[in-house]
């Protein structure tokens, strides 16, 4: 999968995790889907993402019990840098 050069209604760039993106999440699922990716700035520039590991970890489980939905989440490796792509 190839990154989106820009944003969408059906596609976010976030550069770091936060709380407060549930939201975007909770606005996906409620409508046709979409896609959240972490450690990408807003100009679709992949800049990675700080401890992958636990957030692979953490996330899952967040938006399980915060939202009560089970996306996808995964993590790629875009121009040598780690993201995380929730669906």
């Amino acid at each position: 999968m190839d990154l989106e050069s820009v944003e969408s209604h059906t596609t976010e760039f976030k550069s770091a995790w936060r709380d407060e993106y549930l939201k975007s999440i909770c606005a996906f699922a409620n409508t046709n889907g979409g896609r959240l990716l972490i450690g990408v700035d807003d100009n679709g520039k992949p800049v990675g993402v700080e401890d992958s590991k636990k957030l692979l970890e953490d996330l899952p489980n967040k938006l399980r019990d915060i939202l009560g939905i089970i996306p996808s989440v995964r993590l790629e490796k875009k121009n040598g840098k780690e993201i995380i792509v929730i669906e």
